[in-house]
């Protein structure tokens, strides 16, 4: 499957809005903050001139930080191409590291960043409960596989 990856540009945002909107990311509660992903850079991934994957990210001085990142099609190699493009742009930008937050029932989150050379560094005990109690009420109590949705934790990959 071809895909093509391209840096998101304004006239991109309502269809980038509506995929973030669907896959609930839109706003990102992590570490007792709320974060719009639209409001910061994205890498899009296309298949056949369709939407398919959406990264988003942050940059602050020498530390990346993934937002989110998003694929309607699984197992093709559109995450690790996402990923390895907003790899590209925190290098090109002086980053040493890039990391992500992740929940604890997010299995498949914490096996790919894994496999890719993530490594958990920091645990929130529960981050996700009190984001839910004060920041972003309509996070759900239960997560994927049925976890109880509690924790943060967060992973990190040194880049260069």
């Amino acid at each position: 499957m071809a895909v093509e990856l391209t840096d998101r540009c304004e006239q991109d945002r309502p269809e980038v809005e509506r995929f973030l909107e669907k896959h609930n990311t839109r706003i990102v509660a992590r570490d007792g903050v709320l974060v719009d992903a639209l409001e910061h850079p994205a890498v899009l991934a296309r298949a056949g001139g369709e939407l398919c994957g959406v990264a988003t990210y942050v940059v602050e001085q020498e530390d990346c930080e993934l937002l989110t990142l998003h694929t309607t099609i699984r197992h093709a190699g559109i995450g690790t191409a996402l990923l390895d493009a907003v790899r590209g742009h925190a290098v090109q930008q002086g980053c040493g590291l890039i990391r992500v937050v992740t929940t604890n029932d997010n299995l498949d989150a914490l096996r790919f960043y894994q496999r890719r050379g993530f490594g958990l560094t920091v645990l929130r005990p529960g981050a996700v409960d009190r984001s839910r109690e004060t920041l972003k009420p309509q996070i759900p109590e239960t997560g994927a596989h049925g976890i109880r949705l509690r924790d943060e934790l967060e992973l990190e990959m040194e880049l260069g």
